[in-house]
């Protein structure tokens, strides 16, 4: 028999999988039952009563975290002219055309977020087949394709997620670094729930918020009372 790991016999011990936590609770032991050394991620999980085969059910949108992410996020901005020279004053890391896109189509992926103004959309199209299975792709209903690149720049280095529900209704997003504050993280959580609440559509019935689990980067998935958040 496989001897269970110290790690895996304190999260045996201190976590109930059935038991429906607090959102201050849940946050507390994910950080009482860290063990790694590195400063660990924190996403939500969101099951959502929608049936995103539906255009009028499907959930997408983004958040403004109010306390960051914690992280660096390297950004690339298609654009030409002065949007790019204001992409680039405004801190974009990568800033440019058709010799992006033949990067990236060379295996290039050295970047997390991506913008691009609307008359770069024709360029950003041809690896729509590689950014698009990543999550990568601008979309006007994310900010993400806008003449407005400064304020789009801002938001992103400030700590905005994009979020959306897949075809069962799973949602995920990160909220910051498990060496928040407590207080912090929950402030992060309950702006994301307030963003996915006020998108709710309105052919969506039932119970809209079915599933609700927070959980760190290395453990385990810990159920969250929507009603505390």
């Amino acid at each position: 028999m496989r001897k269970k790991s110290k790690r895996s016999k304190i999260i045996q011990e201190k976590v109930e999988h059935e038991k429906v936590y607090d959102l201050t609770e849940a946050i507390n032991l994910l950080k009482e039952i860290k063990a790694t050394k590195f400063d660990e991620s924190v996403e939500v999980a969101l099951r959502l009563g929608v049936d995103t085969r539906k255009a009028d059910q499907m959930v997408r949108g983004t958040c403004l975290m109010p306390n960051g992410l914690g992280k660096e996020i390297r950004l690339l901005v298609f654009a030409k002219g002065d949007k790019a020279i204001a992409a680039q004053e405004a801190g974009a890391d990568h800033v440019g055309g058709e010799d992006y896109a033949k990067k990236i189509q060379d295996g290039w992926l050295e970047f997390d977020r991506v913008i691009a103004t609307p008359d770069m959309m024709a360029v950003v199209g041809k690896i729509g087949k590689i950014l698009g299975p990543r999550g990568l792709m601008p979309n006007p209903k994310t900010g993400t394709v806008t003449f407005e690149v400064e304020s789009a720049i801002k938001n992103v280095k400030a700590g905005q997620v994009e979020f959306r529900a897949d075809k069962q209704g799973n949602l995920q997003a990160a909220v910051g670094k498990i060496s928040f504050d407590t207080d912090k993280l929950c402030e992060n959580v309950s702006a994301l729930v307030d963003t996915v609440n006020r998108l709710k559509p309105s052919s969506s019935k039932g119970i809209y918020l079915k599933n609700f689990c927070v959980s760190s980067s290395m453990g385990p998935g810990i159920k969250v009372d929507p009603l505390t958040a």
